[in-house]
């Protein structure tokens, strides 16, 4: 059974997205550039959507988009719901950080000069728990981290268990959607499957996780289905059980392409806006 069987409809739902930059050179000549050209997703309560695409494809973006916290030179255009709610910008502020909340690619989100007890305390503080100190230190236990790692400063943290901090506060407040954006790069297998068994945990629990990344593979041992992107547009949804031998169970030219490029299948390059 999906999660949008489970909990009657979509927590999140994007319909053809859009994302401009307006831009000026040499003074007053302005040109729009389109980053996102029309991307489209449901995310159901207690389940991982993966997001895959090459770099530059517009997948952070629509994490911001979700969020309400695109640049300032950035126009947006489309339909984000919550809950089958229409959310305009400010509607998708107000809920950033609370309903909905950001696993961010970096560990510069944490505060270099705080403790990270200090900092999951805060966010606990936040969320309105009732014993923050109590709840911090579970969170960080429950992600596999030592009691001895709330003394210490981000910049003693490898990046592995940065991101497992990040994790902590990110769901204190039990948010019902997570967003993670590129959670696994530069991490070492060991770190990685415990980063996206975390993300899985969070949907097991009753969240909707959209996992934004260009790992297929890694993606494909946490997500219930995947959806991909090329150029600023989604393309395809396929279902986690057709990547298999050479791909020839997915339909879309450019997902049998992404499969066909990872090592042992060829690496054969896909062809970026070919069909």
């Amino acid at each position: 059974m999906s999660g949008q069987e489970q909990s009657g409809g979509p927590l999140l739902q994007v319909e053809d997205l859009r994302v401009a930059f307006v831009q000026y050179e040499r003074g007053l000549r302005r040109r729009v550039v389109e980053a996102v050209r029309g991307m489209d997703l449901v995310v159901g309560a207690g389940e991982v959507v993966a997001l895959i695409g090459a770099s530059g494809a517009g997948k952070s973006l629509l994490g911001q988009a979700v969020l309400g916290v695109l640049p300032p030179n950035a126009v947006s255009s489309g339909s984000v719901r919550h809950h089958g709610r229409p959310l305009d910008d400010a509607a998708r502020r107000r809920l950033a950080g609370r309903e909905v909340v950001l696993l961010p690619q970096g560990v510069s989100a944490l505060d270099p000069t705080a403790s990270v007890g200090a900092q999951v305390r805060r966010s606990a503080v936040l969320a309105g728990r009732a014993a923050p100190r109590t709840a911090a230190a579970t969170a960080l236990t429950g992600r596999g981290l030592d009691p001895s790692v709330a003394r210490r400063y981000p910049h003693e943290l490898s990046g592995g268990m940065a991101r497992r901090v990040i994790g902590a506060m990110a769901a204190m407040g039990r948010p019902s959607v997570v967003i993670a954006d590129e959670p696994t790069p530069g991490l070492h297998p060991a770190a990685v499957a415990e980063a996206l068994g975390g993300l899985r945990r969070l949907a097991d629990d009753g969240a909707g996780v959209l996992l934004i990344t260009h790992e297929l593979r890694g993606a494909l041992t946490v997500a219930d289905r995947v959806m991909v992107c090329e150029r600023g547009r989604t393309v395809d949804e396929a279902a986690v059980a057709d990547f298999t031998g050479d791909g020839s169970r997915l339909v879309h030219p450019y997902t049998r392409a992404l499969w066909r490029a990872l090592p042992g299948h060829g690496f054969t390059a896909p062809t970026i806006g070919g069909r």
